[in-house]
């Protein structure tokens, strides 16, 4: 059945075009795409000294609430010829199943409404169906994007983003969704004194200063402190899984570090590509691995053996150059994409205002320190910038060997 729901939906792919305001199960966008447009979105109105509104809206049960007769009607609109609408409707058609309970299993009955869990084929036409129901109501990204049924919607002004939240509302449950009052939380970046607050049918919307958007967590200052210590507890709590391995002294350290390297860093690294780190928050996460390399080679600091020596025998290096790494290849996957890319016009938007006295803060156009790191020149950054997509480049970099080797390394 796995088989036959992938030929399928490969085939349904062909024919179906959704909204470039979602991002779930898309080919070509991931949840980096829409954690990184976003924090460059707050970042420009943090340095710009204006307030930028967000509403995060869940959904409740959102699979499980989708009515089929809607899911059919959302193909046909979507393009889908009839041959293909059957052939899900077969699939879904007679679907049957239990509940499992303390005293056994009830008796077998029919689920006539909602996508089936866990299926292969059930992301595309869930996309299918908020791209119909939201056709009306959606804005161009940033202001609206959309993770499956996870929906940020933006604004300047308050009463602007209360509005769009009730045209999102009225849209999504007269088509059979719901819109989850107790997970749906507003933002606001850069507040001011007497912002007010958002409701929603005259309930009040619960206001956070920070949010976990796509397991990656912003925060209304545009900081990242508190992701810093999430990426850490993700690091110990994916340790801590696989502590038997490595812990265990009957294995090499050189398997330990493949182990390390290939299941706890990525827990550790997730969405810092999107992140401007400070000094003292690489430190943090240097910290932690450190401790957790000591334990899985079973020295301490009392042993007195130098960090080189540790990452050494455990084949693993720094993770500092590991974040460097990163966000120089994600640099380069933004700049190779075409300019009608989110990722790039976030990049390139001029906002208005005045960004506040003193030392700049942290931001993301701070790149340019890591080719310096990286030990290339003010020239080759500005070259590297020039290129608008993988298959143009700029007349100094057709010149300049060593800045199409810096590119092709991202």
């Amino acid at each position: 059945m796995k088989l036959w729901e992938r030929v399928v939906e490969a085939r349904l792919r062909k024919v179906v075009e959704i909204c470039e305001q979602q991002y779930g199960f898309m080919p070509r966008r991931s949840t980096t795409d829409a954690i990184f447009a976003l924090r460059i979105l707050m970042e420009k109105y943090r340095d710009g000294q204006r307030e930028l509104q967000c509403v995060f809206v869940d959904l409740e049960k959102e699979y499980d609430r989708v009515p089929r007769e809607e899911l059919w009607y959302c193909m046909r609109k979507s393009g889908v010829v009839e041959k293909y609408v059957r052939v899900v409707q077969d699939m879904y058609e007679r679907s049957r199943t239990v509940v499992r309970c303390a005293v056994g299993q009830t008796e077998e009955f029919n689920v006539e409404v909602g996508l089936h869990q866990g299926s292969a084929l059930s992301p595309l036409p869930f996309a299918m169906v908020m791209d119909q129901l939201s056709e009306e109501v959606r804005q161009e990204c940033p202001w609206t994007m959309m993770f499956a049924d996870d929906i940020v919607i933006c604004s300047e002004s308050r009463e602007q983003v209360e509005e769009n939240l009730e045209r999102w509302r009225f849209a999504l449950e007269r088509r059979g969704m719901k819109v989850s009052r107790s997970k749906t939380e507003y933002m606001c970046v850069n507040e001011r004194e007497g912002s007010g607050t958002v409701r929603l049918q005259g309930e009040e919307v619960k206001k956070v200063q920070e949010f976990k958007y796509l397991g990656s967590t912003v925060q209304s200052n545009g900081e990242c402190g508190k992701e810093i210590k999430k990426r850490v507890q993700a690091g110990w709590n994916v340790w801590k899984k696989v502590s038997g391995v490595l812990c265990d002294r009957k294995i090499s350290a050189r398997i330990k570090g493949k182990v390390y390297k290939t299941v706890v860093r990525p827990a550790m690294l997730y969405g810092l590509e999107t992140v401007s780190l400070r000094k003292r928050q690489e430190s943090e996460l240097e910290v932690a691995e450190l401790k957790m390399l000591r334990f899985s080679l079973g020295v301490t600091r009392l042993d007195r053996i130098r960090n080189e020596y540790i990452r050494g025998t455990a084949h693993v290096g720094r993770l500092e150059d590991n974040v460097r790494e990163a966000r120089l290849r994600w640099f380069g996957h933004v700049q190779r994409r075409e300019s009608e890319y989110i990722g790039r016009g976030m990049l390139d938007m001029e906002l208005s205002g005045r960004r506040q006295r003193g030392r700049p803060k942290r931001s993301h156009q701070r790149i340019h320190g890591h080719f310096q790191g990286s030990g290339y020149t003010r020239h080759m950054w500005q070259s590297i910038q020039a290129i608008t997509n993988y298959k143009t480049t700029s007349p100094a970099c057709d010149s300049d060997a060593s800045v199409l080797d810096a590119l092709n390394n991202f």
